[in-house]
């Protein structure tokens, strides 16, 4: 790769920043544009991005053979297996070159007389960025309410389509979180709307049809602004709703959905440290909840008996090594989610008692519930994969658990499943815990000798777990003999909420020291060569990128860090910022001086330093509501002007995507492309 050019430099302007008698000196705190229309910063982010395409010019070709393979791997024309929801059965299409997809529905399962109900295409025409958000149809099938996004900050307009008509009603509903859910008399909705400046949902309103949203009334207010806020019903859709989630606290208010005028009232008491979910089906609400059961429990309880918590009656019991994940209501059987040692399993118990397992074949894998709307259905439908087995859509029947597979992902071209092996290692690291890790290979290009070069991927925040899944993309670094890696590191569910606890606020430290200790063991064990060596994280995972290569940077070739949160101490301290007040509990509040001395101690901005720093990738998108644009640029600015090495350290921000990044299944792969080609870019020279 060309080196000669001079990449961008910032000016440096002092900010002082004083709290607890600490101060700080911020000289690209001027970087910060809300309303992101400042030509200074414009014209940065511009002279960037020239760079970064100017750097990799050299590779222009590679990126371009890299995006045609990921692209010729997935099917032009595919659909989706048909799911059945009350009358009708639903799918959607995509077909040749389109990004988008199409809805329909039928009568029957064939859909032999299928109706279009969206055009995502249409819809996404006119914009550079476009997302469908909720999607949801009326009780009396007659109507649909859909949300949209066109410039990725996750502020979604909701329309809404008469399918007998094909007409599109008047009512538009803006500034909302995008979910959408009727009332039983299929003409009242409720929404939530979203504040402006922090991008949090705050407000529930409800809207009655062929009224203006001007005169929709508001039902419900949050206060405490460190829950997030979302809208639900209930399995027999009696109950509307109102879903309030702090890191560490749940909260569920309720509506009878036949009385949409009537009032939201509390379904329990909120206690902080209590999580739970709920549901119900009859006369049974079911809650998995982590009272007295750290691991959470099942238990089941009457309208009378639910304010009451002595009085649940136990259907799971807590477990020290299992992990309970969640539930799906049958009107004969109900499926729950667990993990044990890190594997998902699902377990099915009759109402009577009985229970068994659903069977799968690999050692490790994925698997979550699939879209089950209908509680009287005789299956459960289930999503599969592995890191070697294509993504799967199986239906078992409840009783007994016959499986049927009703569809498997194609993937075009030579890919066979028995040219790549994977593996899970556990890796005992310096405080002698053993982390879990997943990888996969290409058998004819691995050697285990310490030759193959390797990327690690790692996440470790808010308890997300990132599971061993298929992915066609991740070919094309394997079939170049690449091994790739997932380290479940702490901050992850993967061994049970311990797990988590332990990778959070004044534990964080952990989830960067796991990292780097299983990139270590695994150059120790021959599964990559020391010199060949890249990591990879996005968003809470770029946080994880910031943090090793300020205490590790020695041990890897190439970081790509993407819609990364860099810039924790400025960023918790400032509660105008979005989804600051929600994540106090899980990386603590710095407006407490020991909780601001455990995040300055890892902040990844505030601890550059004068070093050698590896190749690094950083990439955004202007509009990202999650991670602000200006924290990847601001540590790109510093981190040129300290680094004391040649290494390259390009800076890529999409002018129109959001946190998620480009939109539509072919754009997204040219930043997949460009990764991938940064990587082998430099093990070529």
């Amino acid at each position: 790769m060309t080196k000669t050019l001079t990449p961008p430099v910032a000016k440096k302007v002092p900010h002082t920043l004083t709290h607890h008698q600490h101060q700080r000196t911020d000289n690209y705190y001027w970087m910060r544009d809300d309303k992101r229309q400042d030509a200074q910063i414009l014209d940065h982010l511009h002279a960037e991005n020239a760079y970064c395409e100017a750097m990799m010019s050299d590779h222009k070709a590679l990126q371009d053979q890299l995006f045609e393979e990921m692209k010729g791997r997935i099917v032009k024309d595919d659909s989706t297996v048909p799911v059945k929801d009350g009358r009708f059965w639903y799918m959607s299409e995509v077909s040749g070159d389109d990004e988008y997809a199409r809805h329909y529905r039928g009568s029957d399962e064939a859909l032999s007389d299928k109706q279009l109900l969206l055009d995502v295409n249409q819809l996404a025409e006119a914009y550079e960025f476009f997302e469908l958000g909720d999607m949801a149809v009326s009780p009396n099938d007659n109507l649909l309410a859909y949300s949209e996004d066109t410039d990725g900050r996750r502020i979604y307009t909701v329309r809404f389509k008469d399918l007998q008509s094909g007409e599109m009603l008047p009512d538009v509903l803006t500034e909302t979180e995008g979910e959408v859910v009727w009332a039983n008399d299929s003409k009242t909705v409720f929404y939530v709307r979203k504040d402006l400046q922090t991008l949090l949902g705050y407000q529930v309103y409800r809207h009655v049809l062929g009224t203006p949203q001007s005169d929709d009334q508001l039902v419900y207010e949050e206060q405490d602004r460190q829950f997030y806020m979302g809208l639900g019903k209930s399995r027999d859709e009696s109950e509307i709703y109102i879903h309030l989630a702090a890191t560490e606290t749940t909260d569920i208010l309720a509506l009878s959905a036949d009385e949409p005028l009537g009032e939201f009232a509390p379904l329990l008491a909120r206690t902080p440290g209590h999580e739970y979910g709920l549901d119900k089906l009859g006369e049974y609400y079911y809650l998995v909840s982590n009272r007295e059961a750290k691991n959470f429990r099942l238990l089941r309880a009457t309208k009378e008996t639910l304010s009451e918590p002595e009085q649940w009656e136990e259907l799971i019991a807590h477990r020290e090594h299992v992990l309970l994940e969640g539930m799906e209501l049958f009107h004969s059987h109900y499926v729950v989610t667990e993990r044990e040692l890190g594997q998902i399993r699902f377990v099915v118990h009759d109402y009577s008692g009985s229970s068994y397992q659903l069977k799968f074949d690999d050692a490790c894998f994925y698997a979550g519930l699939g879209y089950n709307p209908e509680p009287e259905a005789e299956t459960v439908r289930i999503y599969y994969s592995s890191l070697t087995t294509p993504s799967s859509i199986y239906d078992f029947a409840l009783a007994g658990g016959k499986k049927t597979l009703k569809k498997q992902q194609r993937v075009l071209g030579e890919f066979n499943s028995e040219h790549y092996a994977s593996e899970r290692l556990h890796i005992r690291v310096r405080d002698g815990v053993e982390v879990p890790v997943s990888l996969v290979y290409r058998k004819d290009r691995f050697n285990k000798d310490g030759t193959n070069p390797l990327l690690q991927y790692g996440y470790g925040a808010y308890g997300i777990t990132i599971d061993p899944n298929f992915s066609s993309n991740t070919l094309s670094l394997l079939d170049r003999g690449f091994v790739y890696a997932i380290a479940h590191i702490r901050g992850s569910e993967m061994l049970g909420r311990n797990w988590y606890e332990q990778g959070k606020k004044a534990h964080k430290q952990n989830s960067f020291n796991d990292f780097e200790d299983v990139t270590r063991a695994l150059v120790e064990q021959g599964y990559g060569a020391a010199d060949k060596i890249f990591a990879s994280g996005g968003s809470a995972g770029g946080l994880l990128m910031g943090a090793v290569v300020n205490q590790a940077p020695e041990l890897y070739r190439g970081i790509g860090c993407h819609v990364p949160f860099l810039d924790v101490l400025t960023t918790m301290l400032d509660e105008s910022i979005p989804l600051t007040t929600n994540e106090y509990d899980e990386w603590g509040n710095p407006n407490d001086e020991a909780d601001y001395h455990t995040i300055l101690a890892y902040s990844p901005y505030d601890n550059l330093r004068a070093a050698d720093y590896p190749n690094i990738l950083v990439t955004t998108g202007l509009h990202d509501s999650q991670v602000q644009y200006w924290e990847p640029m601001k540590w790109v600015a510093k981190l040129r002007e300290l680094k004391t090495d040649s290494n390259l350290l390009l800076f890529k921000t999409d002018m129109d995507a959001g946190h998620g990044g480009a939109s539509g299944r072919f754009k997204s792969l040219h930043d997949k492309a460009l990764e991938m080609a940064f990587f082998i870019g430099l093990l070529e020279g």
